[in-house]
């Protein structure tokens, strides 16, 4: 079981990426699936997550209203736009499966991230 985030690239400041995460044993649809940033010399952080429990969408502060997440069943996709990129916003992103809020610790089927530079 992995889940695979991919789709990133670099970017100007106000340009938009879409990424995807995508599920290999597993069918995302049943479960939590968060997004997570890594920015260089930060810890991780949690900025999305789509919850199957209340079928909401939830957003770290800086992040609301710029990113938005959907999911393609047919697909067993999950997908991150992000719009008005900022070089803030520049790290590697990365998908897992669990609960929105919860440690770091408890989410699950980490795969390898995929970088995201905002530069001009």
């Amino acid at each position: 079981v992995q889940l695979q985030a991919s789709g990133g690239g670099s970017v100007q400041p106000g340009g938009s990426l879409r990424l995807s995460c995508t599920g290999s044993g597993i069918t995302l649809s049943y479960f939590t699936i968060g997004w997570f940033r890594q920015a260089p010399g930060k810890e991780r952080e949690e900025i999305s997550c789509i919850s199957t429990s209340d079928d909401k969408r939830h957003f770290a502060d800086s992040v609301k209203g710029r990113f938005t997440v959907s999911s393609d069943n047919a697909k067993n996709t999950v997908y991150l736009q992000m719009n008005d990129l900022r070089p803030e916003d520049t790290g590697v992103y990365y998908c897992a499966e669990g609960f929105c809020g919860d440690d770091e610790s408890d989410w699950d089927h980490w795969g390898q991230g995929t970088l995201v530079t905002v530069s001009s």
